[in-house]
């Protein structure tokens, strides 16, 4: 009589290799669907590498989305190329990163250039009136996003509370609020630690199946921290950063529109604690406040067309540099969308160049001391300060949209009601983003029309 043999599951067999070639094709394929925001973003990766494919266990893929949430840059983008760089060594994870932007760069060039060119057109006028209301709703609910996840004590309320009195009545510069709440952070973490313990994301209790990466497969060889390799990608990544730095100089001169914009997002770059929402103040400050490369009407236009393309919320900033740079005419009048679109390429180059350094240089480092509390405490005051900054930029929204003439002027009654709608729809029906810029763009355009 023949032995029965068990039954083996689907989910039980290890998935097949994946070569560099299929992942390149899945990456492009995220590029384009990576809507919703750093947490669309993660659940679609979720569903995609660990649910659907099982290219990566949870635990690990929670592990390593833990990693990314301590640095500065958008950290779905980083995820990326963290899981990238995991299956593929550094090619992975610099082909995983760079087509989580590229789709975003090359349609906010489209958008803004048909934004700059024909943004007086009534029907567009009409649906940027409808937007507007209803991004200052979107920057509220990212302050009470962050801030419900963020601010777990009294300490850390005080720090959201003192962050946003120094942007607000001081106009202190947002890189001395993250360098103090770094200091209050520090030693916080030191006098009274459990004020100051990051709550992160917790272990994984579900499994899906054998992972082609598993809880238990060992850590590749390219993934282990070694001095040379540290050593080597730190040469390479200056390299990268100083040559067109250098080119641009030699160009334009250190003054220069581009030189000033790529040195500008290197440092928004280093500031990104707490998402995209935590630099926009810092970009304001700079490009509209100190280098006047567009005005606040069109930063919250801009943050409107990030809203609504795919890819890291931070992509914004090559609307910015797009508007910057036509609007100034750097190449002369002949050459306007040639200058935008470099200059969208060049502070997108500098913006994300240091999130594939610390991924490929500092992820075997880092990620070995992620749960030490002298490096995350310091991180979760800078959340907490961070939401106190957001607020500051919604009120700094809602002011331009509702009172378009300032404080001396009325208050324009149809992009309150808009507001207050978009936020009823956000915050007690579950409306997702697009959705609501969607339905406001459509009031806006038909309130604008009958005017």
């Amino acid at each position: 009589m023949s032995e029965v043999q068990p039954l083996v599951s689907d989910d039980d067999v290890r998935p097949q290799a994946v070569s560099l070639r299929e992942a390149f094709w899945f990456w492009l394929k995220l590029g384009f669907i990576s809507f919703g925001g750093p947490a669309g973003q993660i659940s679609i990766m979720h569903q995609e590498l660990v649910e659907r494919r099982r290219w990566i266990s949870e635990r690990r893929f929670l592990h390593a989305l833990n990693y990314c949430m301590l640095l500065p840059g958008p950290e779905a983008q980083q995820l990326a190329t963290y899981i990238g760089w995991l299956m593929h060594r550094s090619w992975g994870g610099i082909v995983a990163g760079a087509l989580f932007v590229l789709p975003s760069l090359f349609i906010l060039i489209f958008l803004s250039w048909l934004y700059i060119a024909f943004g007086e057109v009534p029907v567009v006028a009409g649906l940027f009136y409808g937007i507007k209301p209803a991004v200052t709703a979107i920057v509220v609910q990212a302050a009470h996003r962050i801030g419900s996840r963020a601010l777990k004590n009294n300490w850390l309320w005080a720090i959201a509370a003192a962050s946003f009195t120094a942007i607000f009545a001081f106009n202190v510069p947002f890189p001395l609020i993250v360098l103090g709440a770094a200091v209050i952070g520090y030693f916080g973490g030191r006098l009274a630690p459990e004020k100051f313990r990051a709550g992160g994301h917790s272990a994984a209790k579900k499994s899906f199946g054998t992972a082609l990466i598993d809880d238990d497969t060992p850590t590749p060889a390219h993934a282990r921290f070694s001095w040379t390799k540290l050593a080597t990608l730190a040469v390479i990544g200056a390299a990268l950063w100083a040559l067109p730095m250098g080119v641009l100089t030699a160009l334009f001169g250190w003054q220069g529109t581009l030189t000033q914009m790529s040195w500008f997002f290197t440092k928004a770059a280093l500031l990104t604690f707490g998402g995209a929402y935590a630099v926009l103040p810092y970009v304001y400050q700079g490009a509209v406040g100190h280098y006047g490369w567009l005005t606040p009407t069109q930063m919250i236009d801009g943050l409107a067309l990030g809203e609504t393309t795919p890819g890291p919320l931070i992509m914004v900033v090559a609307f910015v540099g797009f508007v910057g740079a036509y609007v100034t005419q750097v190449f002369g009048a002949d050459q306007v969308f040639f200058a935008g679109a470099v200059a969208a390429a060049l502070v997108t180059w500098f913006t994300f160049l240091p999130s594939f350094l610390f991924i490929l240089a500092g992820g075997p480092l880092v990620e070995s001391t992620h749960d030490e509390l002298k490096f995350t405490a310091p991180l979760t005051a800078i959340t907490a300060a961070v939401v106190g900054v957001i607020l500051n930029l919604a009120c700094f929204f809602g002011y331009h949209v509702l009172w378009p003439q300032g404080f001396s002027g009325s208050l324009d009654w149809p992009s309150a009601l808009i507001a207050i709608a978009a936020a009823i729809a956000l915050f007690r029906f579950k409306r997702g983003v697009i959705q609501v810029l969607l339905g406001c763009a459509l009031v806006g355009l038909v309130v604008h029309l009958l005017r």
